[in-house]
C-alpha cells in the first residue's frame, strides 16, 4: 500500500562533512505485526478478537527508522528475504524511509523474521519466528561514519574497530541474558565503545549492583560515556571525558505502546552528541524523542520526525514550565515545520488487512 511520507520536511542533515554517513549499522530486521485494543492475553482455547493490526519494520530497523527521521544519514547492512515481507521491509526503509541499504543484501527462499507484539495495558508480549540466513554477510569495507552502534551481545565486530580506529564513535547497548548468567565478559567488550546505553535492570545485573546509581559509577570505571535509562523514570549519565554528571526526567505523556522506546531515546542521544550538545541536553532531548514515540502503536514508525516534535512544542499537552526544558531543541527544528505549528501531523502507518 501506498502511505504518505511522514517526514517530508527530513533531509540528509550532515553534522561532519568529512564522513559518508552520520551512522552506520548491521542486525537483523524482523516483520513486526502489532496487535492493539487487547484486554489482556487470549487464555489458552480461546479467541480475542481485536481491531487494530499494525505492520511496521522491526529489529534493527527501529533505531535505523529513528535516526533516519531525525535528518541523520543511516546505512544499515542487513539480510533481507525474498518473499513478501522483505520486499516490504526492504521498500520501507530503502524508499520510504531514506536507510541507505547499499551494504545490505537479499537472500533467495530465506523467509523474513517475523515478530507478532500483542500491546495490551502499556505493555508488551511477544512471538518471534527467525531462522538463520544461508552464508555470512561480513561487511569488509565499512563507510565512511562519524558514529556507529553495535550490539555487544557479542564481541565487536572488525568492521566497529576499524571505524573507531578511523575516529568515529562506537555507541552499543545489549539485550536481556536470557541465561541470566550476566557474564562479566561482556562488560570486558566496553574497553572498545565510546559510549554505552544499558537499561536499568540490564546495568545492575551485569555490574552486580543494588541501584541505578551504583551501575553507573560500576560502567563509568570501563566506558567514556555511560547512559542508564530507567524508562518512566527517565535516565541518568556520566561523561568521563568532560566531567559531566546529569539525570533527566522522562516526558510527561501517556505512554500506549513503549516497542521501540529504548531504540529512538539512542538515536536522540546520537543526534545530540553528533550536535555536540551538553549531557544533560542529549538526555532531555532522548528522552523527549522516546516519549513521544510511546505515544503511538507502531513500533519504528512511532519514531518521531522533526514535524511531530515541532508540533508538540506548540501543543498544551505538558505544562509551559516542562516544555521549556526543551526550548534548546528550537533552533535544530526546520523552518518549514515552525510554521506548520500545531497542524496535523502525517504518520506512516501502514496496516494489514
Amino acid at each position: 500500500m501506498t502511505v504518505p511520507d511522514p517526514c517530508a520536511e527530513r533531509g540528509p542533515v550532515s553534522h561532519d562533512h568529512g564522513h559518508d554517513l552520520d551512522v552506520f549499522l548491521t542486525g537483523q530486521v524482523f516483520m513486526d505485526m502489532i496487535f492493539t485494543g487487547l484486554p489482556g492475553l487470549p487464555p489458552p482455547g480461546t479467541e480475542l478478537v481485536t481491531d487494530g493490526l499494525g505492520s511496521a519494520p522491526g529489529g534493527v530497523a527501529n533505531i535505523a527508522v529513528a535516526m533516519s527521521r531525525l535528518g541523520l544519514r543511516t546505512g544499515l547492512s542487513a539480510t533481507f528475504g525474498d518473499d513478501l515481507f522483505g520486499a516490504y521491509l526492504w521498500r520501507t526503509l530503502a524508499e520510504q524511509e531514506a536507510v541507505d541499504l547499499t551494504w545490505s543484501r537479499r537472500v533467495p527462499g530465506w523467509s523474513s523474521p517475523v515478530t507478532v507484539s500483542l500491546a495490551y495495558a502499556a505493555d508488551r508480549s511477544m512471538v518471534t519466528y527467525t531462522r538463520p540466513p544461508r552464508g555470512d554477510h561480513p561487511v569488509l569495507a565499512p563507510p565512511r561514519a562519524a558514529t556507529c552502534f553495535v550490539d555487544i551481545d557479542r564481541p565487536v565486530p572488525a568492521w566497529a574497530l576499524t571505524l573507531r580506529d578511523g575516529g568515529a564513535l562506537v555507541f552499543a547497548d545489549l539485550g536481556w541474558d536470557p541465561t541470566e548468567t550476566w557474564s562479566s565478559e561482556v562488560l570486558d567488550r566496553l574497553a572498545h565503545v565510546d559510549v554505552f546505553l544499558p537499561n536499568a535492570v540490564e546495568a545492575m545485573a551485569y555490574t552486580r549492583t543494588a541501584s541505578p546509581d551504583e551501575a553507573l559509577d560500576a560502567l563509568a570505571e570501563r566506558v567514556p560515556v555511560v547512559v542508564v535509562k530507567q524508562g518512566a523514570r527517565g535516565a541518568i549519565a556520566v561523561d568521563s571525558t568532560t566531567g559531566e554528571r546529569a539525570s533527566a526526567a522522562a516526558l510527561p505523556v501517556e505512554a500506549l505502546d513503549p516497542t521501540g522506546a529504548g531504540d529512538v531515546f539512542a538515536a536522540g542521544f546520537v543526534f545530540g552528541t553528533l550536535a555536540r550538545w551538553p549531557l544533560h541536553q542529549r538526555l532531555r532531548f532522548a528522552n523527549l524523542v522516546a516519549g513521544l514515540s510511546v505515544r503511538h502503536y507502531s513500533g519504528s514508525l512511532g519514531a518521531p520526525c522533526w514535524s511531530e516534535i515541532a508540533a508538540f512544542g506548540e501543543s498544551t499537552e505538558v505544562p509551559p514550565d516542562v516544555l521549556a526544558e526543551y526550548a534548546f531543541v528550537v533552533p535544530f527544528i526546520p523552518e518549514t515545520e515552525l510554521a506548520r505549528g500545531t497542524e496535523s501531523v502525517a504518520r506512516a502507518e501502514p496496516t494489514l488487512r
